[in-house]
């Protein structure tokens, strides 16, 4: 596991989420681009990364948010270990399985935080299934977009490595 790739995950992805929150309808949270992240390096680094990116991910969320602090960390914190969990248990190497586990976290996370809430309040507030499902199809293309920027990254790495060769060292044929 890196450590300093699992922070930086999760802070560009929360200095992203703060910095878009504020251009939805109303400053909402419609999409979140945290659990992305979270979910990103579970699959990437495991279940480890999963666990630690979805608790800073989640408790720097819900202190910015305003919301009782800890319930988006414990929330995250799970799906990011299940996350990284089915990412070692199955072999996910297209992004559009990866986007399957996206979309599957985020339903999951909504349901465990829509269960806390209730659990703490004493009163079972219900399930929005329209925002739900909006919020999935959101983080789910966001998620594709990131999947393939990552799966794309070290092959234009590797392209500059070769052009910034001279010419003289390459071979001609």
């Amino acid at each position: 596991m890196k450590l300093a790739s699992v922070v930086t995950v999760v802070l560009v992805s929360v200095f992203v989420q703060a910095t878009l929150a504020r251009y939805t309808v109303g400053g909402g949270w419609v999409f979140d681009l945290v659990l992305v992240g979270v979910v990103f390096a579970g699959l990437e680094w495991g279940p480890v990364a999963g666990i630690l990116a979805g608790t800073i991910g989640g408790l720097l969320q819900d202190t910015l948010a305003g919301e009782i602090v800890g319930i988006g960390a414990l929330a995250k914190t799970i799906t990011g270990c299940v996350a990284g969990l089915i990412g070692t248990q199955f072999v996910l190497v297209r992004p559009q399985a990866r986007v399957l586990v996206a979309a599957g976290a985020t339903i999951g996370h909504r349901l465990i935080i829509v269960g806390l809430h209730s659990l703490i309040d004493q009163h079972w507030s219900g399930v929005a299934w329209g925002s739900m499902l909006a919020e999935t199809g959101v983080n789910t293309a966001c998620a594709l977009i990131l999947f393939l920027v990552a799966g794309g990254l070290p092959g234009v790495v590797a392209k500059q490595k070769m052009n910034r060769r001279s010419s003289l060292s390459r071979r001609q044929w």
